[in-house]
């Protein structure tokens, strides 16, 4: 009995045993389908995408080719509308000298209108401050001397003497001075210039030589005009300029407070009033100030200026770099009128000046314009009131 009842168990036990492991297989096999299933859409999958990839690589090379071609047509494009704007600037250049439009110009009343006496006392007027007659009417040639150093700084020649002198930058203890104007053109650099360290520092682009001295700006707690004798290597003098705020005198230069210029009279200094420019008659001796002006002419968008027989041209650009052009003009004898006032567009460069220094001695410019330096021929003319008869007693 015991026997059969354990062969009933065994039989039983082996069913399901068996039964167990067909199912076990049925599984492993549909998962195995399953996986071949997505392996075949992979591969399907992956060669639809390199088909796409290859479509793509052929239609991107053919955009790149077109695009080749638009590349070198746009640029023939603009080198003719290059060509085109140098044309219409001559253009433009010769139709300002022929009628120049009326610029901005603090004058007196018309002295057309004038009457004898009023022009007499004019004139003893400007006997006072200056004896120069000449008023700049055009730029007659331009040259490009050289590019050296920082886009910024300050090239100048003492009306006296051959010497030339280099500020590197808008801030430094240290001016390189050469011979000539051929030395500087032969050099290779700065380096190459008699070293000349100052005992502080020159802050801004705002400096002049004059008579064999140095005349410069020094910024601490305090706008400092400080007069240093080249020969001597010394200090002969220096004073506090009574500027009311440290705010640039030209809005594009925002480095220089204030600017010293020599001319056929002797030492001037613009400096900041408000949105105007001013203009101080220094004496160059002992730098006491003998007279000051208000201009009128706004500090917004000028980058620099200078002065011709005491006559204040104020240089005018754009933020994104344009022509500059001369386009408010001041007389401190108020003898230039509006008819007289040029409106002079400067030859194209390459940015906007961060200094010009005129020489009277040679009626020239020496501007720097992105680490260029640049000489500025000038046409000057006689006044109008300087031309007019004597009159009758």
């Amino acid at each position: 009995m015991k026997a059969t009842v354990f062969l009933i168990f065994f039989t039983i036990l082996t069913q399901v045993r068996g039964q167990y492991y067909q199912g076990l297989m049925n599984y492993l096999e549909s998962r195995m389908l399953a996986m071949e299933e997505r392996i075949s859409l992979w591969h399907e999958q992956n060669n639809r995408y390199n088909s796409d990839l290859k479509e793509f690589r052929q239609l991107a090379a053919d955009l790149l080719e077109k695009l080749a071609k638009e590349h070198n047509k746009l640029r023939l494009d603009m080198e003719g509308a290059g060509s085109r704007v140098d044309r219409v600037e001559r253009e433009m250049d010769y139709i300002e000298t022929k009628n120049p439009p009326r610029s901005c110009v603090k004058a007196a009343d018309k002295m057309v209108e004038q009457d004898v006496v009023v022009r007499e006392r004019k004139k003893e007027e400007f006997f006072e401050i200056s004896v120069c007659v000449n008023i700049m009417s055009s730029i007659r040639a331009m040259k490009i001397l050289k590019r050296l150093g920082s886009p910024k700084g300050v090239w100048t020649k003492d009306a006296r003497s051959a010497k030339v002198y280099i500020f590197n930058s808008t801030s430094d203890n240290t001016l390189y001075e050469f011979s000539s104007v051929r030395e500087l053109s032969a050099s290779s650099g700065v380096s190459n210039g008699r070293q000349i360290t100052l005992p502080s520092a020159w802050n801004g682009t705002g400096h002049a030589v004059f008579g064999g001295f140095l005349y410069y700006i020094s910024e601490s707690s305090e706008i400092q005009v400080i007069k240093y004798d080249l020969k001597n290597g010394s200090i002969a003098d220096s004073t506090v300029f009574p500027t009311e705020n440290n705010s640039p005198v030209y809005s594009l230069n925002p480095e220089t407070l204030v600017d010293l210029m020599a001319d056929e009279d002797g030492l001037w200094a613009l400096y900041p009033a408000g949105d105007t420019i001013n203009v101080a008659k220094m004496d160059s001796n002992s730098l006491d100030i003998e007279q000051m002006w208000d201009t009128a002419c706004p500090r917004n968008n000028a980058e620099a200026a200078f002065i011709v027989c005491g006559t204040v041209y104020v240089v005018y650009n754009t933020k994104p770099p344009s022509r500059s052009r001369v386009q408010c003009v001041f007389d401190v004898n108020d003898m230039v009128s509006s008819g007289e006032a040029p409106l002079v567009y400067f030859p194209r460069r390459y940015g906007t000046h961060s200094s010009l220094k005129y020489n009277p001695e040679e009626r020239q410019l020496y501007a720097w314009d992105d680490g260029y330096q640049i000489i500025y021929k000038l046409a000057l003319k006689k006044k109008l009131w300087a031309t007019m008869p004597p009159p009758e007693e």
